[in-house]
């Protein structure tokens, strides 16, 4: 059944490109982004029965080509967006190589006074199995639903529904590469219905600065590894690092000189895990212990993922936010 134009609702759509704009280009051997975002529209069939859907081109990247400064470009022009009267929810198509990140990005420093929606796919239209027009679709009937009201941002993909606060792509290439790991989708997309099962709760402050603090490196841990990498970063100018660290938050006790080398300097380092899921903790107390890091100053993520602290890091230094503001927002 068709929706009367006058009450339709009205959603912005922001083309940033990612598979869902791309089609195999012979000469170059794979996937480019190629399709425009009006045609990208006129394949999702029947969306002008969802909503009016307003398309706008903001650019072809894929997901590797995002940097800080053009996500910060994109959540500016969302900003606009919000303001926008004429706009009732917004969809965001990102390259799914980095969209939990953008979306993180956005979820964090964005107020949630009207839905966006962020979706991409994992096949390109030269695919049988092309899945960015029902993504597309879905996104928007999720934007437009008045159900969505006050959720803030979102990730639609596979007809699930995912916050944005807490969604990671899980797999290489599979249609449902995303999740959020031990909690779950919001929701789902059944037909033309959007069903919400939970709400989130315990959301943080936003954190909303003039521009976030750049470079913030993320260093990896494995058996065996030494402090070079953790001085490299150091010593080539980054403002912080978040060490993704084994486990509950540990280290080998070779990177323990490297970390002291950072806290010397008071530039932050934050303790995350390279583990999917939990919380980093103050279990062990051996050399390179997450209870000894923490006794040095080292900020623990909680049960943020080294992307997901990587951004807060680079959101709060932005904010201006001192050593016990950090501690507030890492520890607490």
């Amino acid at each position: 059944m068709s929706v009367p134009a006058r009450t339709r609702r009205r959603v912005a759509a922001v083309f940033t490109g990612g598979t869902i704009s791309m089609r195999v280009d012979a000469r170059e051997g794979g996937a480019v982004p190629a399709l425009s975002a009006e045609e990208i529209l006129g394949a999702a069939r029947g969306i002008e029965e969802v909503a009016a859907v307003r398309a706008e081109q903001w650019g072809r990247f894929p997901g590797p080509h995002m940097t800080v400064e053009r996500q910060w470009a994109l959540r500016s022009r969302l900003l606009e967006l919000l303001d926008d009267t004429s706009v009732d929810g917004i969809v965001v198509t990102h390259g799914t190589d980095s969209l939990e990140e953008t979306a993180y990005l956005t979820a964090r420093s964005v107020p949630p006074t009207k839905p966006i929606v962020f979706t991409g796919a994992m096949r390109s239209s030269s695919d049988l199995g092309w899945d960015g027009p029902q993504n597309l679709i879905d996104a928007v009937r999720v934007a437009a639903s008045a159900d969505a009201a006050g959720v803030g941002t979102m990730v639609v993909m596979g007809s699930l529904i995912f916050a944005g606060l807490e969604d990671t792509k899980s797999h290489t290439h599979q249609l449902d590469a995303f999740e959020s790991p031990g909690l779950g989708p919001l929701g789902v997309i059944d037909e033309d219905r959007v069903i919400f099962r939970r709400r989130l709760l315990g959301v943080p402050a936003v954190l909303a600065p003039a521009a976030p603090a750049t470079p913030i490196d993320i260093v990896g841990t494995w058996a065996g590894c030494d402090a070079r990498l953790l001085d490299a970063s150091r010593e080539s100018g980054a403002r912080g690092v978040v060490v993704a660290a084994m486990g509950r938050g540990n280290v080998p006790p070779e990177v323990v000189p490297g970390i002291e080398r950072w806290l010397a300097t008071g530039r932050p380092v934050v303790i995350a895990s390279r583990a999917g899921q939990g919380r980093v903790g103050r279990t062990y107390a051996y050399p390179g212990g997450g209870r000894k890091l923490h006794e040095m100053g080292a900020l623990f993520a909680g049960a943020r993922r080294p992307a997901q602290a990587r951004i807060d890091l680079m959101l709060a230094l932005g904010a201006g936010l001192d050593a016990p503001a950090l501690h507030a927002l890492f520890d607490g």
